[in-house]
């Protein structure tokens, strides 16, 4: 059995430092914006808020926990799809065993989208059965919101999988998180309206990005509120769509070539 070696630990640090130095551009960014992006969020925009004696109707458990939900549903349906697919198709090589079946690499990523959609709508089952526990009533609109739970991971299932298809290296998923999911977590109306908080321009961008439109919807179900839900979903499913096509093809012809 070999001993612990302080000369030996010092290599092994001397080897990441080196690895450091050729990287740190991807780590150090990201971990400047994120904590701006909560800053902004939580402190001009949530504190601001109730400082300002803003009301949410029927306390804001009700309103925040819609929300929630459709985040627990993107958290499954991006993990599944971003470092998860990208170890199998870079690192454990188990997609060049698939394809040596009569499956096709098409096949691969197509159903590795489906299992994300499986995860994400487990995810988002689980917590809004958690949700009960914190006041939100027991409805047969729960039903439709679990309905939504597979088109929610579907948009984000396709999103991963897209941006996973155009990466060649594993620390460019920072980028992703701090600059796409994060954001995204933040600006989406889960915490506060933010349409009561910020300049129109701010709100319109909001309101294109993904996240914001499964919040809207999962709210708009579970609280009966069905002005835009309609639309919320088209967007969904119209994004889901046109990524999905996008990464199968994608990633056909980077394992090809």
């Amino acid at each position: 059995m070999k001993r612990l070696s302080l000369r030996g630990a010092t290599r092994v640090w001397e080897r990441n430092l080196w690895v450091y130095s050729k990287r740190w551009v991807y780590n150090i960014l990201p971990n400047f914006f994120e904590p701006v992006f909560y800053l902004l969020g939580m402190g001009v925009g949530l504190g601001a808020y109730v400082a300002a004696g803003g009301q949410f109707e029927g306390g804001y458990t009700a309103f925040v926990a819609p929300g929630l939900v459709a985040a627990s549903a993107m958290n499954g349906g991006i993990f599944e799809t971003t470092y998860n697919v990208f170890v199998k198709l870079h690192f454990s090589k188990i997609y060049d065993a698939m394809v040596a079946t009569p499956l096709s690499f098409e096949d691969v990523a197509a159903g590795e989208i489906l299992w994300a959609v499986t995860r994400a709508t487990l995810y988002g089952t689980a917590f809004l059965a958690i949700t009960l526990f914190f006041g939100v009533p027991l409805t047969p609109r729960l039903l439709l919101a679990l309905a939504a739970l597979p088109l929610i991971g579907f948009c984000f299932a396709a999103i991963g999988t897209a941006f996973t298809s155009l990466i060649d290296s594993i620390d460019l998923y920072t980028y992703f998180w701090t600059l796409f999911v994060t954001p995204s977590f933040v600006f989406s109306g889960i915490f506060f309206p933010i349409e009561e908080r910020f300049p129109p321009a701010l709100i319109t961008v909001a309101e294109l990005t993904p996240l914001y439109n499964a919040v809207h919807m999962m709210r708009g179900i579970v609280r009966g509120e069905w002005e835009g839900v309609g639309l919320n979903a088209l967007y969904l499913a119209a994004v889901g769509l046109a990524l999905s096509f996008f990464a199968v093809r994608r990633l056909g012809r980077r394992f090809l070539a």
